[in-house]
């Protein structure tokens, strides 16, 4: 991809923190259904002002810094995130990297999936003159940097991390990502009525984990549905008695919310305790990588998806597609994570601009923008900075390495809405 923007490496860390918690090629996550408000959304996030518009002498480089996970377990996550930032970012300002003749920079820093690490780079960030922060593929990172700029007043977008916090959190942090409620209704819909049901969610005892439980509760529990958990701890390599307990359990339905080095263990430690033939099991479909982990059992899943390659056809995918394409890339599960933080970005600060100096101005900007994005029209929600969006049930055909996704139906906006969450700070 060509772009102009300079760019700033800065490597902070060994490891990186993803929406979940996986690694470069093995790794399942409960990707999830956000939603959309069709009306009103405007083809906005595209801006063309270029630095020769500025008039005589430079002007000073909108600053941006990217927490994300750079290397380590998240890493394959991270870097669909990064491809997908300069692929947006090369997007919405038609190839100029400038808004208003103001150079858009980001630097990177790996937080190594931990949040002290996260911390520790965002305050260092911010004391370098950064006002804007975005990535955070983790969800215990983001709900450590958006405190942190809150207190330092400067703007947030986290990216894949899904916990449900994040939403309402403060109002300076917003996503470009889906989060674990719209997971689990999109999980929801494979079921109908929930009213009498047995649910059970088997998840790893972390962040993500945690909040895909309570999203269960949230969703189907309010809908009568009894809910259970079965967690495992996030270092467990032998699976088989987890796997076990979600038979004995005997629900109706299983919601696996799962990622990581361990994923393939899971699958196999389910096949043999035969769990497919005693419930329906319904997970979220994660990067292509990891398409053949499910084996044999891949057609028996129902998958709830937040993204392939190909599942939007709409123009903005395939802008994505073709710049990270040839970038040598290829479009997966979080590209338009980083796609729609650079859409976002680039419009907070052409309604200001090229200005970061006022916060409260670039939150405003954001706050209720619709706009075109990789997968359909997009809004922020005002009232929390939810990210409203469409999202996808998937089908998956084949095993191994002739593994090929497919939509089943999309969801709209009223079937996959998160409530609003009252803004906390």
């Amino acid at each position: 991809m060509r772009s102009s923007t300079a760019l700033t490496r800065t490597a902070s860390g060994t490891l990186a923190g993803a929406a979940v918690t996986a690694g470069p090629g093995r790794k399942l996550v409960a990707a999830a259904a956000c939603v959309l408000l069709a009306a009103g959304c405007a083809k906005a996030g595209t801006a063309g002002t270029t630095a020769a518009d500025s008039g005589g002498g430079a002007k000073s480089p909108v600053k941006v810094g990217l927490v994300y996970s750079k290397t380590g377990p998240l890493a394959a996550y991270g870097k669909q995130y990064l491809e997908g930032f300069k692929a947006g970012l090369d997007y919405a300002t038609k190839g100029t990297g400038a808004v208003d003749g103001h150079k858009i920079e980001f630097e990177e820093q790996d937080d190594a999936g931990d949040p002290a690490k996260a911390v520790s780079a965002a305050k260092d960030l911010i004391g370098k003159g950064h006002k804007i922060l975005a990535g955070s593929t983790a969800s215990g990172v983001a709900l450590q940097v958006g405190p942190i700029a809150a207190q330092n007043k400067v703007l947030f977008i986290s990216g894949p991390a899904a916990a449900d916090k994040v939403t309402g959190l403060n109002k300076y942090t917003f996503r470009s990502g889906r989060q674990s409620y719209q997971d689990i209704k999109t999980a929801a819909s494979f079921i109908g009525d929930a009213k009498g049901k047995k649910v059970a969610v088997l998840a790893q005892d972390n962040a993500f984990g945690q909040a895909n439980v309570a999203a269960v509760k949230a969703v189907l529990g309010t809908q009568g549905a009894t809910v259970d958990s079965v967690l495992a701890p996030p270092s467990a390599t032998d699976l088989t008695p987890f796997a076990t307990q979600a038979k004995t359990a005997k629900p109706d339905l299983l919601f696996v919310a799962w990622a990581g080095d361990t994923s393939s263990a899971l699958w196999t430690a389910l096949n043999q305790q035969d769990v497919f033939a005693d419930t329906k099991v319904v997970t979220g479909l994660d990067l292509a990588a990891s398409y053949p982990l499910f084996g044999p059992a891949s057609e028996k899943i129902s998958f709830l998806n937040h993204y392939f390659g190909g599942a939007a056809g709409t123009p903005v995918e395939k802008a994505m597609d073709d710049a990270v394409t040839a970038g040598g890339g290829k479009s997966d599960i979080f590209t338009p994570d980083g796609f729609t933080a650079a859409q976002m970005i680039v419009h907070a600060v052409e309604a200001n601009h090229g200005s970061t100096d006022d916060t409260s101005a670039l939150v405003k900007a954001l706050e209720g923008w619709s706009f075109d994005g990789v997968k359909g029209p997009t809004t922020v929600r005002a009232e929390d900075h939810a990210l409203l969006q469409p999202m996808f049930q998937v089908r998956l055909t084949g095993s191994g390495a002739a593994a090929k996704p497919s939509v089943e139906k999309t969801l709209t906006a009223d079937e996959a809405a998160p409530p609003v969450t009252p803004m906390a700070g």
